[in-house]
């Protein structure tokens, strides 16, 4: 599904990813761990293609076409989700507002037929209510006023509205307490742990790994792949920290 090799890339003009290759397989979960400043958002925002990051040499390709020749909203109507670890609030702009027309801008890029305003709303109430949000803050401007999990839980309803192939999801354990923990890492399995779909997760920390079990554990260290393994080597990373992995 998704193949790196030897990605190069740099942000206002300082390198940050120095060779990496990954290959992500249909219905494979990848965790991707490392230290601070080791290109861990960096992959992410390569992937989704945000501006401002530049690749210099390497190829990504996506379903055996060249992710890095199409814009983000390309990337976005042919599978792929990127989850931020801030998600970003928009005033003015409505959840459901928002969420609909992002649905059927993709739809239509697919040559599928959009939903009406009655589908819609079925199809994101059932999102809301499996994620524990009240369908009262859809109506709410995006993650205005929302709590650090609640716009993590927010985040969720939205991959499952739009139900990508792949999902990059960068520290969305991050700020959540424990009930909030269980809640997105059950939300990631609902969604994603499907013969068809897959996942890169990156984070920190061991806890959303037990819920979410990674089929791959891989260290990102000085911007590129230095060690990969199972969940054991999430368990020994929790024990034990980066050490020489990480200089």
């Amino acid at each position: 599904m998704l193949k790196i090799e030897n990605l190069h890339a740099t942000v206002a003009g300082k390198p940050i990813l120095k060779g990496l290759s990954l290959s992500v397989n249909a219905g494979e979960v990848h965790a991707i761990m490392g230290p601070n400043g080791a290109g861990k958002s960096t992959l992410g925002y390569v992937l989704g293609g945000r501006e401002g990051y530049e690749v210099t040499e390497g190829s990504v390709t996506f379903d055996g076409k060249d992710l890095l020749d199409m814009e983000a909203d390309a990337r976005a109507a042919a599978g792929l989700f990127l989850g931020f670890q801030y998600p970003v609030e928009i005033p003015g702009v409505s959840n459901v507002q928002f969420l609909r027309t992002a649905l059927n801008a993709q739809r239509r890029a697919r040559g599928e037929a959009e939903l009406s305003a009655g589908e819609f709303l079925r199809l994101a109430r059932a999102q809301a209510d499996a994620l524990g949000l009240d369908m009262e803050m859809m109506k709410r401007s995006v993650n205005v006023g929302f709590s650090g999990g609640e716009k993590k839980r927010n985040e969720m309803v939205q991959m499952g509205i739009i139900d990508p192939r792949l999902a990059i999801l960068d520290e969305t354990d991050s700020g959540l307490d424990i009930d909030a923990l269980r809640i997105v890492g059950n939300g990631i399995n609902r969604i994603m742990r499907k013969p068809d779909k897959a996942v890169l997760l990156i984070t920190h920390y061991q806890r959303l790994l037990d819920i979410v079990e990674p089929d791959f554990v891989h260290v990102l260290a000085g911007g590129r792949i230095v060690r990969s393994g199972g969940a054991e080597l999430a368990q020994a990373l929790e024990r034990e920290g980066y050490g020489e992995l990480a200089a």
